[in-house]
C-alpha cells in the first residue's frame, strides 16, 4: 500500500524521450500510484502535469565535438538540478534517454550520497562502442530499463542490474498498417506517391543534413515528378528553418515540397509524415525503429562533425549503425554514413526503392523484426521502478 505521494525525477533531450517520459507518467496514473513528476521535459510530458524546471531543447546537441561548445551551459543545467534535489531529494531520477547528461546526472547523485534511486531508461549503446561506460554505470545506475532483448543479456555479463521493458512502439503500432489510410488521415490525395524526407528534429542536424535531403529530391523531381516531398516540423523554429533552406531551391522544386507542421501536443508529425509516405530518407537515429514499425520501405544518412566522425570510428564496435540493421544482425535498409552520405547516393538509393519487389522484400523484414519485439517476455517499467525503492519510499 502506498503511503504518500511519491516524488519522480525525469530528464529527456528530444521528441523521443518526451514520448516514452509522458507513457511513462500516464502509466503510473493508470496503475494507482500517487506520483509528482518533475525534471526536463517536452510538450508531451508538460501536458500530463510533469513541471519541467528547463526546457527539453536545452539538451539538444548531437555529437562529441558540438557538446563541447555548450559544456558550460549543461555543466550548469546539471548543477541546477541537483541543487534542487539536494534541498528537496526525489525518490527515484529516471533519465530517459541522452545518456551523456543523464549518465552525469546520476553520477552526481551518487557523488553527493543523496538519498535518490537512480535509473538509466533505455540504455547507452555500450553494446556497440565505448563498453568501458559499463564501469561506470555499474557504479552510478541502480537499474537500466532496456528497449531491446539483447540489451539485457549484455548487462547481465556485466552483473549490472537491468529488465527487459520492451520497445512501446512495437505493441503500439499495429502490424497491419495500410498506406493509402495513413495519406487520407495526414489529408493527403491516396492516388498520389510521396517520399518523406527526415533530416532530423534538431537545429544542427537540419543545418548539416538539410541540404543533402533536399538535393536529393532535386535530383529525383526531375527524373520522377510524379513524386512529391513530405518534411515534417515539430516545431515553428524548426519549420521557419527549413523555409529559409528551402528559399535557396528552384520553383519547381519548391512547389513539390511540402512542410508538415505538428499539430498536437505529442509531437507525432514525423511518425504520421512516414506512415503516409511510399518511401523514407531520414537520419540515423531512433526515427529508424520508427520507419521499421511502420513498416515502410527507407534509406538513412547521417553526417557528423569530421572529428567526431574519427572518434567515434575508433570506439565503434559492431558494423551498422541504425537500429534495424542492429536488431536483424544483418543489413536490412542502406546506411549512408560521414562520405557515403551526398544526395547523389540517396537520390540512387531512393529510386532504388521505387521499384516495388525491392520495396516489399524489405517491407517484409520490418514486419519480421516488429513481431520478434513483440514476441519478447517484456517487463512492466513502473513496476519495475517500485521494485527498487524501499518500502519505506512507498
Amino acid at each position: 500500500m502506498q503511503n504518500r505521494k511519491l516524488r519522480i525525477g525525469i530528464v529527456v533531450g528530444e521528441v523521443s524521450g518526451d514520448t516514452l517520459g509522458a507513457k511513462l507518467i500516464r502509466s503510473f496514473r493508470e496503475q494507482g500510484i500517487d506520483a509528482k513528476f518533475e525534471g526536463i521535459g517536452g510538450p508531451q510530458m508538460i501536458a500530463e502535469g510533469f513541471n519541467s524546471f528547463y526546457p527539453m531543447d536545452i539538451l539538444s546537441v548531437m555529437g562529441i565535438v558540438e557538446v563541447l561548445k555548450d559544456i558550460r551551459k549543461l555543466f550548469a543545467v546539471r548543477d541546477g538540478l541537483i541543487d534542487a534535489w539536494v534541498n528537496h531529494p526525489v525518490d527515484v531520477f529516471i533519465g530517459i534517454d541522452a545518456p551523456d547528461f543523464n549518465l552525469r546526472v546520476s553520477k552526481a547523485i551518487k557523488q553527493k550520497h543523496l538519498p535518490i534511486k537512480t535509473i538509466q531508461y533505455v540504455s547507452p549503446s555500450v553494446w556497440a562502442w565505448r563498453q568501458g561506460r559499463v564501469h561506470g554505470i555499474k557504479a552510478t545506475i541502480d537499474l537500466v530499463l532496456c528497449l531491446f532483448p539483447f540489451e539485457k543479456a549484455f548487462y547481465q555479463q556485466w552483473d549490472v542490474p537491468a529488465a527487459f521493458v520492451g520497445h512501446p512502439l512495437a505493441s503500439q503500432l499495429p502490424l497491419v498498417n495500410p498506406l493509402n489510410e495513413a495519406k487520407l488521415e495526414l489529408g493527403l490525395d491516396p492516388a498520389k506517391k510521396y517520399i518523406a524526407l527526415l533530416p532530423g528534429s534538431r537545429r544542427s542536424e537540419i543545418e548539416k543534413l538539410g541540404p543533402i535531403a533536399l538535393d536529393a529530391a532535386k535530383i529525383i523531381s526531375q527524373k520522377h515528378p510524379e513524386y512529391s516531398f513530405l518534411i515534417p516540423a515539430i516545431n515553428d523554429a524548426r519549420k521557419t528553418q527549413i523555409e529559409a533552406l528551402l528559399t535557396t531551391y528552384p520553383e519547381r522544386l519548391k512547389n513539390k515540397v511540402y512542410i508538415m507542421e505538428n499539430t498536437s501536443t505529442e509531437s507525432k508529425i514525423g511518425r504520421q509524415v512516414m506512415n503516409a509516405s511510399d518511401i523514407i530518407a531520414l537520419a540515423s537515429g531512433t526515427a529508424t525503429l520508427e520507419a521499421m514499425l511502420l513498416h515502410r520501405p527507407m534509406v538513412t544518412f547521417y553526417k557528423l562533425n569530421w572529428l567526431t566522425y574519427r572518434i567515434v570510428k575508433l570506439l565503434v564496435k559492431i558494423k551498422y549503425y541504425s537500429l534495424p540493421n542492429i536488431i536483424a544482425g544483418k543489413k536490412v535498409i542502406t546506411e549512408l554514413i560521414q562520405k557515403d552520405a551526398t544526395a547523389t547516393k540517396l537520390a540512387h538509393e531512393i529510386e532504388l526503392l521505387m521499384d516495388i519487389e525491392a520495396s516489399q522484400i524489405q517491407v517484409m523484414q520490418h514486419i519480421t523484426m516488429h513481431k520478434k519485439l513483440l514476441s519478447g517476455n517484456s517487463e512492466d517499467p513502473v513496476q519495475a521502478i517500485l521494485n527498487i525503492l524501499e518500502p519505506k519510499d512507498l
